[in-house]
């Protein structure tokens, strides 16, 4: 019997609601995909004050390509709303590395349950569908208050197990 998942949060961009985490949080080198060299945990100068990207009509054409493919998964705005209650790095400026840290210990995990959500449309046999079912519990703690509750054992341990588990689904994908 496949267990009962729990409702994954949201897993798709939602920049209104966060706090252009994405834009602090990791380093730019100066290439063919962003016109300006940024350090991890510095925030873009294309920043604008209510945290949108003041070129975003223009990031190819202003050679920010790694922008535009970029996701994050949902991870930006469940870090800003859930794990820091709407507060922002500008509203305090030491909340920086720890809403960016967040970030990057969240971002991988929701591409995890992406990838698991994908899995489960799939026609998959009750044992695989059931692992699916157990990582995704393993990914999501219950009620989670800190970045430190998806730094658990369990959830690192789905995180190990992801990569063996895709490779058993490539007979059930179209």
């Amino acid at each position: 019997m496949t267990p009962n998942v729990p409702h994954l949060p949201a897993l798709s961009d939602d920049c209104s609601s966060c706090a252009a985490l994405c834009c602090a949080a990791y380093p730019f080198e100066a290439h063919e995909d962003f016109a300006l060299l940024k350090d991890m945990d510095t925030p873009c100068p294309n920043i604008a004050p209510d945290f949108r990207c003041s070129i975003h009509a223009d990031l190819a054409t202003s050679g920010f390509k790694g922008c535009v493919r970029y996701s994050c998964a949902g991870a930006g705005q469940r870090v800003t709303q859930e794990l820091f209650d709407g507060e922002t790095w500008r509203d305090d400026p030491d909340l920086l590395t720890h809403m960016t840290y967040a970030l990057r210990v969240l971002r991988p995990i929701h591409e995890a349950l992406k990838i698991l959500q994908e899995a489960r449309a799939l026609p998959l046999p009750s044992d695989l569908d059931a692992q699916a079912a157990a990582l995704i519990i393993s990914l999501c703690p219950p009620n989670p208050t800190s970045v430190w509750d998806f730094e658990e054992e369990a959830v690192q341990d789905a995180m190990h197990a992801l990569p063996d588990f895709v490779d058993q689904l490539a007979p059930y994908a179209p």
